[in-house]
C-alpha cells in the first residue's frame, strides 16, 4: 500500500528514529538524480535533519533550488517498507555539530570501539553545516 501526504506521521517518525541510511537527491544536479547514502534524524517538529560541509556541491546546488528528497527503505529481512520525504531545504549554520554527535552515537557503537570515538572527534573538528528538509511531500509504502 502507498499512501501521499504532507507530513509526518507517528509511524513515519518512528520508522525514522531507528538507524537506517537514507539516500538525498537534490534539485539541479545531473539527470537521471545521483542520489547519496546520508545519515538523518527526524526531528519532533517532523522535518528531516543532516550534516555536510558547507562548500560540498549538494549545499551549492540547494542554494540554488532549495528542493531535495530523502528516501529510507527497512532492511533486507524485514517486511518491505519504504519512505519518501521531498520538500524546502534549508542550510543552517547552527546545530550540526551536535547532530553529528547524536548521529554518530545512534550509528556507531561510541563506548565500545576507541576507532569510531576517534572518527568522531576528527567529525567535530571540522566545519559542517545542517541541511533540514521541511515535507510537501510524503509517500510511503508498506506492505
Amino acid at each position: 500500500m502507498s499512501t501521499d501526504a504532507t507530513s509526518l506521521t507517528t509511524q513515519d517518525l518512528e520508522f525514522l528514529r531507528r538507524p537506517l541510511y537514507g539516500f538525498l537527491s537534490v534539485a539541479g544536479g545531473p539527470l537521471p538524480p545521483q542520489p547519496r547514502p546520508v545519515w538523518f534524524e527526524a526531528t519532533a517538529e517532523g522535518t528531516i535533519q543532516l550534516f555536510t560541509g558547507p562548500d560540498t556541491l549538494k549545499v551549492r546546488r540547494l542554494r540554488r533550488d532549495p528542493r531535495a528528497s530523502i528516501v529510507v527503505a527497512a532492511p533486507v529481512g524485514e517486511r518491505e517498507r519504504w519512505l519518501w520525504v521531498a520538500g524546502r531545504t534549508t542550510v543552517e549554520t547552527d546545530g550540526a555539530h551536535d547532530l553529528a554527535a547524536r548521529l554518530a552515537a545512534r550509528y556507531w557503537d561510541l563506548d565500545d570501539d576507541p576507532a569510531r570515538a576517534d572518527d568522531l572527534a576528527g567529525i567535530l573538528a571540522e566545519d559542517w553545516v545542517r541541511l533540514v528538509i521541511h515535507p510537501e511531500t510524503v509517500r510511503r509504502y508498506a506492505f
